[in-house]
């Protein structure tokens, strides 16, 4: 009597880039179109999860702060699980997978496994949020450094590893992911650390959607303006003297056209060849 052998399937780890679809990669879209099983997060926007093909099996793991969300001990099993039934699997994550998103936890289940996987990048809301609105991460005349660093800490994690104080000091630019529930705290920190209280400051919400917006703020008085303003998550703050090289009125347009036949799709004019 034969057995059947099932070969485990390939899981994708694929960046999504940082919400509008047209950011998304080529070689995401024709993953997404043609696995057999779609993981996503819960900011990945309908208009990209709909790519998916019809006979694909698609899958809501969203963690979204102060709700209800997946453990990822069970995001781990559902993956696994796919992959053992020889399914080759797109676990889909806003922005890159290796950027604040536990891409490299869930890398590490599936090797020890025998899961064989792909990385696929994505462009993080660390530089496409402002992008969007015209803030430089660098510049030769204010900035020789960025920092990405994470506002939330895990909760059971025994060390912190991110000291404020240092960071005040260290780094041109701050990027800060997860950063509004504890933005008294880093504004608090910073300023101990030496960092000049009128530094000017960016808050960046929702950035490359329809409802994006943006802040601009001396430092002390940021914790008070995101609280009037009503900045939520998901936002991204931008702290140093870079914000000050803001070109005004350059906001890029959200794309009104979302994701079409990708060989229906005109990458360039050829009369401007």
């Amino acid at each position: 009597m034969l057995m059947e052998i099932i070969v485990p399937g390939i899981v994708y780890l694929v960046g999504a880039g940082p919400g509008d679809p047209e950011l998304l990669t080529v070689k995401a879209l024709r993953l997404i179109k043609n696995c057999d099983a779609l993981v996503h997060d819960a900011l990945i926007p309908d208009e990209i999860t709909k790519e998916a093909g019809k006979n694909t099996e698609i899958f809501h793991v969203g963690k979204r702060a102060g709700k209800c969300s997946v453990p990822q001990a069970e995001t781990n099993d559902l993956i696994l699980k796919l992959a053992k039934e020889g399914k080759n699997v797109v676990r889909l994550k806003g922005g890159d997978p290796f950027v604040f998103s536990r891409g490299g936890e869930e890398i590490s289940i599936l090797e020890k496994n025998g899961i064989s996987v792909e990385i696929v990048p994505g462009i993080t809301s660390g530089i496409a949020a402002p992008t969007y609105f015209g803030i430089p991460l660098t510049h030769r005349d204010a900035a020789s450094s960025v920092t990405f660093v994470t506002g939330h800490e895990r909760v059971d994690k025994e060390k912190k590893t991110v000291n404020w104080r240092d960071l005040a000091k260290s780094s041109d630019s701050l990027v800060i992911f997860m950063g509004i529930k504890n933005i008294e705290f880093i504004v608090e920190e910073l300023i101990l650390g030496g960092l000049d209280k009128s530094t000017k400051c960016a808050v960046i919400q929702e950035a490359t959607l329809k409802n994006q917006k943006c802040l601009i703020e001396k430092l002390d008085n940021l914790p008070d303006k995101i609280k009037d303003k009503k900045f939520l998550a998901p936002s991204i703050i931008i702290i140093g003297k870079i914000v000050e090289f803001k070109v005004n009125n350059n906001i890029t347009k959200v794309s009104d056209v979302y994701l079409q036949d990708i060989n229906k799709v005109q990458l360039y004019n050829k009369s401007q060849k």
